[in-house]
């Protein structure tokens, strides 16, 4: 009976475990005019369970970031193998972007950004779950 209760806690503690270090959140990313190194370049894991409008999202962001100021021009791209997507939910509306595999061209979101908290989540048109890169600059294509 005692090795059943043990064979019933570990799964249940790596479940736990598992489920708070997925929705732990880093820190926002702070954006304003004239920031350093640009592009700001993050990294992570795109796709997720959850199906959108923008492909399948995981159902935390993938980024938090913070636009202090305003910003005149903002540019965010992401590279990724599969069929990424981005999804930016922020003060301004929520805004999908697919990569085109024709032209090659990244998915990607830019224009003017007004202060606030947004939500950026890398997703993926098939499910599937691939390495990110995400860049965020102020210079034009």
């Amino acid at each position: 009976m005692k090795t059943y209760k043990y064979w019933l806690a570990v799964p249940t503690a790596l479940v736990v475990a598992l489920t708070v270090a997925g929705s732990a959140q880093s820190k926002p990313l702070p954006v304003a005019p004239g920031f350093q190194p640009d592009p700001q370049v993050l990294t992570g894991t795109s796709g997720g369970a959850k199906s959108s409008d923008c492909g399948y999202v995981s159902n935390t962001p993938s980024q938090v970031i913070q636009v202090t100021q305003a910003v005149p021009y903002l540019r965010f791209a992401v590279q990724s193998e599969g069929q990424p997507t981005l999804l930016i939910d922020g003060p301004g509306g929520r805004f999908c972007s697919l990569a085109d595999t024709y032209s090659q061209k990244p998915a990607q979101i830019s224009g003017f950004w007004s202060p606030g908290t947004y939500s950026v989540y890398v997703g993926d048109r098939g499910q599937g779950q691939h390495a990110y890169r995400l860049s965020i600059s102020q210079a034009p294509n």
